[in-house]
């Protein structure tokens, strides 16, 4: 490899390493600012183990529904034991040295990397930067904006509506003799897990955006494609063990897959069609 070469690749390695100086500097102050309120974070996690829930609520709409256009089902069923019938609270358990101390480590660090988003996405785009056009690197603004947002917007719609489905779930196995003893790393840790996984996979969109903008993907080329999609997504599902996870990974997945098809067709680079492309009438 000539000199002329090795350059630009060394000057390469050295702005990525700066970047990434900064994002690891960024998480760290994030952090430290998360420390405060990780008691709070980790509460919010193990609310589902009340067993008081969205879920739970409609459950005791549906029973009062039914109680009220059919009182013998109501009655023959006693569904009015499942509605009175007390919550069990179960609680997280450590069987470790400092096992709570390196968990709210990581709920501060996840926390503190959700903080500072801005500047991570940030320090993305200007290491890609110097590959644009002056045109393309005035979308910093709209990018950094839309990918914050949708990362949260997954973080949250895993937090508020998918996790609690996961733990009710777990929970409906408990019988006389089978009872859960959750511990609390992996408890925790399979939950920032998918936190970050949902995080990710909200990203596609706009990550589709960009790419449109640039010429790189179209509509044409997505559309065509979607049961290689339906795949993919069924093989990063798979990587989780049990059913339920894999399809509330898959679904949303696909479902992020077909927006980017759309969002690709409203913004993609629209296609200039020359005389010669330009379809004769049928006879």
């Amino acid at each position: 490899m000539s000199e002329e070469r090795v350059i630009p690749v060394i000057e390469h390695l050295v702005e990525l390493r700066k970047r990434l100086v900064i994002i690891v500097i960024a998480i760290v102050v994030g952090m430290g600012v998360a420390w405060n309120f990780s008691s709070d974070l980790l509460k919010f996690v193990e609310k589902p183990l009340s067993g008081k829930t969205y879920l739970t609520e409609i459950k005791k709409g549906v029973y009062l529904k039914v109680k009220e256009l059919s009182p013998s089902m109501y009655t023959r069923y006693k569904l009015d034991q499942e509605i009175n019938t007390p919550q069990k609270q179960h609680q997280l358990n450590y069987s470790a040295p400092l096992e709570p101390f390196f968990i709210q480590c990581k709920i501060s660090m996840l926390a503190g990397f959700v903080m500072v988003l801005p500047v991570v996405f940030y320090q993305i785009w200007s290491f890609v930067a110097p590959g644009l056009t002056r045109r393309e690197q005035r979308l910093v603004v709209p990018f950094v904006f839309a990918a914050t947002v949708t990362f949260c917007i997954g973080a949250m719609f895993f937090l508020v509506i998918i996790w609690p489905v996961i733990i009710n779930f777990s929970l409906s196995y408990e019988a006389e003799g089978l009872q859960s003893w959750f511990n609390i790393s992996a408890y925790v840790n399979f939950c920032l897990r998918l936190i970050l996984l949902f995080g990710l996979i909200f990203e596609l969109p706009v990550l589709t955006l960009l790419l449109a903008r640039f010429g790189i993907v179209s509509y044409q080329f997505l559309a065509p494609k979607r049961k290689y999609a339906l795949l993919v997504s069924s093989i990063v599902a798979a990587f989780h063990a049990d059913l339920i996870t894999m399809f509330v990974i898959m679904i949303p997945l696909y479902l992020m897959y077909e927006i980017s098809i759309w969002v690709a067709l409203i913004f993609g680079k629209k296609r200039v069609i020359v005389n010669d492309e330009i379809p004769e009438p049928a006879a």
